[in-house]
C-alpha cells in the first residue's frame, strides 16, 4: 500500500500544467491498483494506493515521480487481502 501526500505549492502548480493528472494517470496505469483513494490529509492533497509491488526493485520507479514531481512524502508499507491472509495463516500449519 502506497500512500503519499504531496506539497500543496507544487501540486497546485501541477494543476495548473496538467502534470498532476498525467502523472498520476501514468502511475495508476503502471500499478493498476485494487482500490485508489484521493482526498485531503493533515491539510493537503492525498492518495492511498493499494497495488501488489512483486519485487522491491520497483520501489525506485513508484517513488520517484511522486518526489520529483510533487514533492511528495511517501509511505509504502506491505498489506494483505483476506486470501493472503488465509494463505499465510495456513502455512503456519
Amino acid at each position: 500500500m502506497l500512500r503519499a501526500e504531496m506539497d500543496t505549492r507544487i501540486a497546485n502548480d501541477a494543476i495548473k500544467t496538467g502534470r498532476l493528472p498525467e502523472v498520476m494517470g501514468s502511475l495508476m496505469e503502471k500499478l493498476d491498483p485494487e482500490a485508489a483513494y484521493f482526498g485531503p490529509s493533515d491539510g493537503g492533497r492525498s492518495c492511498t494506493l493499494v497495488f501488489d509491488m512483486q519485487d522491491s526493485s520497483a520501489l525506485p520507479s513508484i517513488a520517484e515521480p511522486l518526489f520529483q514531481e510533487f514533492g511528495a512524502k511517501i509511505e509504502i508499507q506491505p498489506v494483505m487481502n483476506r486470501e493472503d491472509l488465509e494463505k499465510g495463516l495456513a502455512a503456519l500449519g
